[in-house]
């Protein structure tokens, strides 16, 4: 099971309002990487997904593990 799967990571950026290009930057990869790996291209290398896991939760997103129902985002504080 990925770390973070392609769907959440779309969900988590939508939930906080944020483009690709702005999870690129607060995660410190490209927007290439973010790009690829929202579109299936690519998986990310646990580094760099750590890293974007990092910037999402630092955001305020909550990833939650798959389960019965599957993997899922939350948001946990008001975006300000």
């Amino acid at each position: 099971m990925p770390l973070l799967s392609p769907e959440q990571c779309r969900a988590a950026r939508g939930l906080l309002d944020w483009t690709q290009e702005e999870l690129a930057e607060k995660a410190g990869v490209s927007r290439s990487t973010v790009r690829d790996f929202e579109n299936g291209r690519h998986s990310l290398h646990p580094a760099t997904a750590a890293q974007v896991i990092a910037a999402l939760e630092g955001g305020g997103a909550l990833l939650i593990p798959a389960g019965e129902a599957g993997p899922g985002v939350r948001l946990l504080k008001p975006v300000t």
